[in-house]
């Protein structure tokens, strides 16, 4: 049965509901009466003043009015929201007063006199006058709606705004505080900046103190009782956070920050987002600058394929790639949820960039080649990787399986199809390896400088770094997770170090080395100062607000099977700069044998189908034969082998190349905590 039809609105209910949803006019004409108002009083200020006439209500007046309320009319004025004024919509004030004093001016230049037998002086002080309350009735407006909402919450929530102090003047920390302003419900109240720039010292900024610089800062928290600091400063390094976190916590006080400038993807600005700070807050560096148009000649336009896409570097690098507008994004990996989750996010970023899933194992040639025939991309960041070294250890058959043919099948696709650039993301661990991950991905490097070399139309590159902050299976996260559980934090060796980079910068480099540089070779980035383990957990702790040793305890649990105790980022072979970036290096490689590299392949394709464990022996001495630097940990698989036939040499005459250093097994639960 159908719903019988409304009956008629009445007038009254229409006018009402007119006006609430119409309350744009009526705000206008308000404001428009507003302005009449200032500019008859205004009039009326300028003839008191210069002619000592208290009723100067007369033609004059009305055809000042008309004037000055046409301009206002003209420019727009009504429009302005008085709750939001601007220095913009300040100079639209002066603009507006600028010409009404100047037409008022030409009028009486023109006619000689003023309608109403008025002095010229009298309509000039009044065009002054008039600009000026117009501004004064917006800001009085601004004042009063300020006042309004800040009584409004305090009537609300009853809890007092901490009170604030913002680190560092510029830019960042006045867009932070005219959003803390805005914003009262965040409970913050900012008493004052904190800035080391002489020229800022005592100044006020938005109606706030610089208080002082940076190293007065305990005394300053004390002096204003701050209980909260915001880090305001996108830009800085991670050595120049560290300093002021740690004079920060030491006062007892919380800590913030905002986001930093590497953090951003695609066309979005920088926002004032206040977060608790982090341990990748610390260790960042100086943003990065890209070659932007010479990466976006290579990308837009064009189908850019990424292996591995719902891992973290995978994932960084697509979010990277979709800023340049490529023709079709392709996400490639097995992983179903991962994919949806980028998918989804870059639908969100990116909604103009046609963004493809393709559900693949790099394992499987034939499907990969049906990927291939179908997109042909003309560039392939391939990132998919076994990552784990304990659990490659364990099973070399993965490792062989995946890092290395599946390598080798991601190359021998992107050859068929024409691929003109292919990326190769490695790890330090291929660097004199000692474990079954670094190995593999070793291989994998040879394979990508023997298809630079056999396809020279085309461009084959390999890009290594090191250990990436907040990565899956990084050891960030479990600290984080153990910090939350209240402890303990374990660190497997109290020597252990590591170099460190966050996911973003990671990404942006591989950009910029992969796109930019020259085939065949291999591209190590700059992975700044190594970063002690043990340091990395203390400062996690800190950072919680917590005591590492009273409030949380840190417990050795024993070195893992194949890790070393310090990374290395090249083989002690020459490392060149490169004008790709300041920050990339290319590590010379060993003279590439392709007939040994063939039967080392062909060997380990029979290792890998055989069965049982038996076998692994053997397959660490072909890895050996194609790599004569690897030498496998007797923590890992290397206690399958003779002493004689795992230890390295102390010193590679040849090359130059220093034994890769690992690490003597600690007991677990034998270390004190600390």
């Amino acid at each position: 049965m159908l719903d019988p039809s409304p009956e008629p609105e009445s007038p009254k209910h229409y006018w009402s509901q007119s006006i609430r949803f119409r309350t744009p006019f009526p705000r206008k004409f308000a404001k428009i009466i507003l302005d009449t108002l200032g500019s008859v009083l205004a009039f009326w200020m300028a003839s008191c003043l210069l002619l000592q006439d208290l009723m100067p209500f007369n033609r004059g007046m009305a055809v000042f009015v008309l004037l000055a309320m046409l301009i206002n009319l003209g420019l727009r004025f009504p429009t302005q929201h008085y709750r939001a004024v601007s220095i913009q919509d300040a100079w639209f004030l002066m603009l507006g007063t600028v010409t009404l004093v100047s037409t008022s001016m030409a009028i009486c230049l023109i006619r000689g006199y003023w309608p109403g037998d008025v002095k010229s002086s009298v309509v000039l002080v009044a065009g002054l006058f008039t600009g000026f309350l117009w501004l004064t009735i917006r800001l009085t407006a601004l004042a009063i709606h300020q006042r309004y909402y800040d009584r409004l919450n305090r009537s609300t929530d009853h809890t007092l705004p901490g009170r604030t102090f913002i680190i560092g003047a510029g830019r960042a920390g006045v867009l932070l505080c005219q959003e803390l302003r805005e914003h009262p419900r965040l409970r913050f109240h900012v008493v004052g900046f904190v800035d080391d720039d002489l020229d800022k010292q005592g100044l006020r900024i938005l109606g706030t103190p610089v208080v002082g610089p940076t190293h007065m800062l305990p005394t300053l928290i004390r002096e204003y009782r701050v209980t909260q600091v915001i880090l305001a400063m996108p830009g800085v390094q991670g050595s120049r956070l560290r300093e002021l976190s740690q004079l920060v916590l030491a006062q007892g006080v919380r800590l913030k920050t905002v986001p930093g400038i590497v953090n951003l993807v695609g066309d979005r600005p920088w926002k004032p987002e206040v977060r608790d700070i982090a341990i990748e807050d610390l260790l960042r560096r100086t943003p990065i600058t890209l070659n932007t148009e010479a990466i976006r000649t290579a990308l837009e336009g064009q189908v850019v394929l990424i292996t591995g896409a719902g891992g973290s570097i995978g994932s960084e690098l697509a979010r990277r790639v979709a800023e340049f507008r490529p023709q079709h994004l392709v996400l490639l990996g097995r992983g179903e949820n991962s994919l949806w989750e980028v998918q989804r996010q870059l639908a969100s970023l990116f909604p103009d960039v046609a963004v493809e899933v393709a559900l693949c194992d790099i394992r499987n040639p034939a499907r990969l080649r049906q990927i291939f025939q179908q997109w042909q991309p003309k560039v392939v960041m391939h990132a998919a990787a076994h990552k784990h070294v304990p659990f490659l250890e364990a099973n070399p058959e993965e490792a062989i399986g995946n890092n290395v043919f599946g390598t080798l099948n991601v190359i021998e696709a992107a050859k068929r199809w024409q691929t003109r650039i292919l990326v190769n993301v490695s790890t330090d661990k291929a660097v004199n390896p000692v474990n079954m991950l670094g190995a593999s991905k070793a291989v994998a490097e040879l394979l990508v400088a023997r298809a630079a070399a056999e396809t020279p139309q085309s461009k084959f590159v390999t890009v290594r770094f090191g250990n990436v902050l907040g990565s899956r299976g990084s050891v960030v996260p479990l600290f984080r997770e153990q910090i939350r559980h209240g402890g303990p934090v374990t660190i497997t060796h109290p020597d252990m170090v590591r170099f460190f980079m966050t996911i973003p910068e990671a990404a942006q480099l591989v950009l910029q080395a992969g796109i930019l540089g020259e085939t065949g070779k291999v591209f190590a980035l700059d992975m700044g100062e190594p970063v002690h383990i043990m340091d990395l957990a203390e400062e996690m702790v800190r950072l919680s607000g917590l005591s590492p040793g009273v409030d949380m305890d840190i417990r050795y649990t024993g070195i893992r099977p194949g890790e070393k105790l310090i990374e290395e980022l090249f083989t002690g072979c020459k490392v060149q700069r490169t004008d790709v970036h300041p920050k990339v290096f290319v590590a010379e490689m060993r003279p590439l044998d392709p007939s040994a590299l063939q039967a080392g392949l062909d060997l380990l394709k029979e290792l890998e189908v055989q069965g049982g464990e038996e076998r692994h022996p053997d397959i660490l001495r072909c890895f050996m034969k194609i790599l004569p630097t690897y030498h496998p940990s007797p923590g890992g698989l290397g206690r399958l082998l003779s002493p004689e036939e795992c230890a390295p040499p102390l010193f590679d005459q040849a090359n130059g190349a220093k034994a890769p250093l690992t690490a003597r097994p600690v007991d677990a639960g034998l270390a004190a905590p600390i």
